[in-house]
């Protein structure tokens, strides 16, 4: 029998356990029902490392994401999600889930934040990593311009929760940069895995600070300047011993690239500058959202730090106006970018709102190669306030090659 550590701390008193508690020699310690009484009860569990078995592990974990998920829906804000107990209940549709992850990126993004939001208390860590990486990369591999669209739509929405649709982000940024710059598979799986997880060491605060319309504080920006080595100890205390990994992580804003092993120099690289164009063209509170042209120039053309190789690589593999970002044209209506071109300034667009600023009710396809449907400028997602139907975009993209 397989045990797994029970994350004792997040065990709220009174509340009865969903599960049987076992010691690691399998001793069964509390049975499926009975509640925590106390604080000291707590310490006893922890004293005799309290375990559960791998499939109630599994049920437990799909039984908090569902929990967070409905937290988020309902208007929760971050601090309370934070405060968050594991849940009383499992039901029976849980103990289907195991490694293999079904879905599309929304469930990934789910799957990921309830893991990233655990952080060293989280169940089978590693084994969820393990299918949320493989599912990502047949996500992006079938579809790469539908997995851009999905996820920049979601950068916008931060009901969402920024951390894991960050992460998703940055890690599709890496694999398509890394692809068109020629890495080895298998430092490309190794960049892709480090960008799902390089800030599992402030994911709750990196949610909280998206709704922060103050200044940051002194312990904000400590734990903003620190939390590359949180992350590596909390990848440690999941099992990762990967050298390769760590470093890349731990290394991963540092601009001295004298630090680190050198047979990553070009991995870390290219996780900071995706990282910070992500990050840029996310919303905040305090600021609006930088469009994805002038991010790029920020970031991967106008950075001293980002080879000219590197800046181009990235900007051609998303492209000045990635899918999933809005432009306005010539014409006056405004399009959401659906797909990259074969220029990185040249994306396929459909036109969502008129002139007038009326929502479209079926989506138009324009070729930008045409005068008045050019692009004027890019346009910030916070200045569309109609949510776009990715079943009308499919279909003007559907009507275009038809």
């Amino acid at each position: 029998m397989t045990y797994v550590p029970i994350p004792v701390a997040m065990l709220e008193l009174g509340k009865p356990l969903p599960v049987d508690v076992w010691d690691p020699q399998g001793k069964l310690l509390l049975r499926k029902g009975q509640p925590i009484l106390s604080e000291q009860h707590k310490e006893m569990l922890n004293a005799h490392q309290a375990c559960m078995t791998e499939s109630d592990a599994k049920a437990w974990q799909r039984s908090y994401e569902r929990m967070i998920h409905t937290m988020l829906r309902d208007g929760a804000d971050v601090e309370t999600i934070a405060r968050a107990s594991m849940p009383a209940e499992i039901w029976e549709t849980d103990y289907v889930v195991g490694t293999e992850v079904l879905g599309g990126w929304l469930d990934l993004q789910e799957i990921l934040r309830g893991l990233l939001y655990q952080g060293e208390a989280a169940i089978t860590p590693l084994q969820r990593l393990e299918g949320i990486e493989k599912k990502a990369l047949e996500l992006l591999k079938s579809d790469p311009d539908e997995a851009l669209f999905i996820l920049f739509q979601a950068l916008a929405d931060i009901s969402l929760g920024y951390c894991a649709t960050h992460a998703l982000l940055s890690a599709v940024v890496c694999e398509l940069t890394a692809e068109k710059l020629g890495l080895p598979e298998d430092a490309r799986r190794v960049l892709f895995r480090s960008a799902l997880v390089m800030n599992v060491g402030m994911a709750r605060a990196q949610d909280s600070l998206t709704r922060q319309s103050s200044i940051l504080n002194d312990a904000q920006k400590k734990l903003i300047r620190e939390h590359p080595q949180k992350s590596v100890e909390i990848l440690q205390s999941f099992g990762v011993a990967d050298e390769d990994q760590l470093d890349i992580v731990r290394w991963h804003h540092e601009l001295d690239e004298s630090r680190g092993l050198a047979r990553n120099l070009e991995n870390r690289r290219i996780l900071r500058t995706a990282d910070g164009f992500v990050a840029k063209m996310a919303p905040r509170k305090t600021r609006l959202a930088m469009s994805p042209l002038g991010a790029a120039k920020s970031v991967f053309l106008g950075s001293a730090t980002t080879s000219e190789k590197l800046g181009a690589a990235m900007a051609t593999s998303v492209g000045f106006y990635p899918p999933g970002t809005y432009v306005q044209l010539v014409n006056g209506e405004k399009a959401v970018a659906v797909a990259r071109g074969s220029r990185a300034n040249n994306p396929h667009v459909v036109s969502i709102v008129t002139p007038g600023n009326m929502p479209m009710s079926n989506y138009l396809y324009r070729d930008i190669t045409n005068p008045q449907f050019a692009i004027r400028s890019p346009v910030n997602a916070e200045n569309i306030k109609i949510k776009v139907s990715q079943e009308k975009v499919m279909k003007a993209r559907m009507d275009r090659a038809g």
